[in-house]
Order: structure tokens, then C-alpha cells, then sequence
């Protein structure tokens, strides 16, 4: 699934490509999406100038003139990108906005269709929306007292805490499992039993980690690629994820995977130590 360096490069790419351009055409899949497409909306956005493409956690947010807001989710394959408009359309493309030179389009593709396009027709609604899903703020805003504060009522896993949107927001499986080692924490400790200096290590990590895996454009390990139609390159960089088996780049102890809050983790049994009083149940893979 994209998540949130992933999500940046595709907006980082279409930025300099809509902002300014309007939409004069939308052309919808009969097959439904994670959130089903509805045909008073495509009428709404013909006509509308794009003035601002920006990231919300995991959603990407298509500022219209008037007060109008697109909302998307790549979902788990998800692909968001400019063609021209004689460029033939792909399978499983469900939903293209045509841009008013007439020569592109801005497509969407997704094959599993877990993804999602919606309309909303002003910043209240868009802020109803997120205000509803209870999303959490951005990783780079973490304040050190809130994060400290969350991390301690819970009895849960960090690793399912990394997860928990409404704690912090566009966190993913690959990005956890990196951050946790750049920290040195184990994956199964509990956030009630991490102390403040740990809970420190572990909120500038996440920054740090992610700042990487933007600056490689994200991770492509499936379906992902950015708005442009290139890869990213990070998957090169995976230190614990995917690395089931291989030498720790920090002490060669061989990688080892748990399974954790329903998801595959990764980690360096050496570098991140697991200790009964701090660690949860994890299952062996």
C-alpha cells in the first residue's frame, strides 16, 4: 500500500502539472471503488481551475476554484498519473479528468479497487472529513508531549501504535518497521512501558526515516509509482523490511519477522532487543 512518502511524490509530481489548469471532462468506471462514485459530482468539477494539490496523511487533495475539494486514496494499488490523452488507457483505470488543453488527462488506476475519488464541495466538508476519521497529525508535526502522553495510555505494540492513524498519520507497515530499527526499539514493546527518552528516539526516527524514503521517491515493491510513471527507489534502502534472514546492516545478526498487530514486522533480534516486561505476544513467521 502507498504511504505517505509515496503519497508525497505523487503530489510533489502533480503539483507543477494542474495547478492553474482546469478540468473541462470526467470520465467515471461503471465498477465501484472503495467509496462509490457519484454522478452529480462530475458535472461539479467540470469547469473548476485547480489551485493547490497537498497530502493529508495518506489522501491526496485536489484544490478546486469555488470552494470545491477532490479527495483521493491509491488504496493498496492505486496509481495516480498524467498521459496524453492519445496515450491508450490502461486496464483498471477507473476514473480520468481531461485538462483544458485537450492533449492530457489525470488518470487513476487501480487494480484492486480499494482506492477511492470523491467530491466534496467545500473546505467545511473536507474538514468534516477528516475530522470524522479522526486522523492524526502529520508525522513531521509530532509534538514530543503528545506523543509521549499517546504512547504511554496505550497497551498496545509500538508497532501497532506506528500503525494507528488517528495517532500519527500516513505511517504504513514498511515505514514502522524502518523507523522502529532507526530507533532501536523493539516491534512488540508496549507503549505504556516506553519511557519518554525512548518515545523520543522513536518520533525523530519516524521524521528521519520518511525524509529518506521522500527524498528516493518513495518505495515500489508492487503496483506503486509516482504521478510521472517513474519507480521510487527506497526498496534499494530497506535496512529491516523485506530483509527476512539477512545480515543487519548495523551488527550482521541475522533479520527475523514477527507477525504484530495482524501485519508482517521485521526486525534485528541484537539492535532491538525484546524484553518480557516491554514486549506483547508476537507470533513467529
Amino acid at each position: 500500500m502507498p504511504e505517505l512518502p509515496e503519497v508525497e511524490t505523487v503530489v510533489r509530481e502533480l503539483r507543477p502539472r494542474l495547478v492553474g489548469r482546469r478540468l473541462v471532462a470526467v470520465q467515471v468506471s461503471p465498477l465501484r471503488l472503495r467509496q462509490k462514485w457519484s454522478r452529480r459530482w462530475g458535472p461539479l468539477l467540470v469547469g473548476r481551475r485547480v489551485q493547490a494539490v497537498r497530502r493529508r496523511g495518506k489522501w491526496i487533495i485536489v484544490d478546486l476554484d469555488h470552494d470545491r475539494h477532490l479527495l483521493l486514496h491509491l488504496g493498496m494499488t492505486g496509481q495516480l498519473t498524467i498521459a496524453r490523452t492519445q496515450q491508450p488507457v490502461a486496464r483498471h483505470t477507473h476514473w480520468i479528468a481531461t485538462l483544458n488543453s485537450g492533449r492530457e488527462q489525470l488518470r487513476y488506476r487501480d487494480i484492486r479497487r480499494f482506492g477511492s475519488a470523491a467530491f466534496l464541495p467545500s473546505a467545511a466538508r473536507l474538514a468534516g472529513f477528516f475530522h470524522k476519521a479522526q486522523l492524526g497529525p502529520e508525522p513531521f508535526d509530532l509534538d514530543q508531549g503528545y506523543w509521549f502522553a499517546s504512547l504511554a495510555r496505550t497497551r498496545r505494540c509500538l508497532k501497532a501504535a506506528l500503525l494507528d492513524q488517528r495517532l500519527v498519520a500516513g505511517v504504513g507497515n514498511i515505514y514502522a518497521d524502518e523507523a522502529l530499527f532507526e530507533a532501536r526499539l523493539f516491534p512488540g514493546q508496549l507503549g505504556i512501558r516506553t519511557n519518554r527518552a525512548q518515545a523520543e528516539r522513536l518520533r525523530q526516527a519516524i521524521a528521519r526515516v520518511l525524509n529518506r524514503a521522500i527524498e528516493r521517491r518513495g518505495s515500489s515493491i508492487r503496483n506503486y509509482i509516482g504521478a510521472s510513471g517513474r519507480q521510487g527507489d527506497y526498496q534499494r534502502e530497506f535496512r529491516v523490511y523485506g530483509q527476512t534472514g539477512k545480515p543487519c546492516p548495523r551488527c550482521r545478526a541475522p533479520i527475523r519477522r514477527l507477525r504484530l498487530a495482524g501485519r508482517s514486522t521485521h526486525f534485528c533480534p541484537r539492535c532491538q532487543p525484546a524484553t518480557p516486561a516491554r514486549a506483547s505476544a508476537g507470533r513467529p513467521l
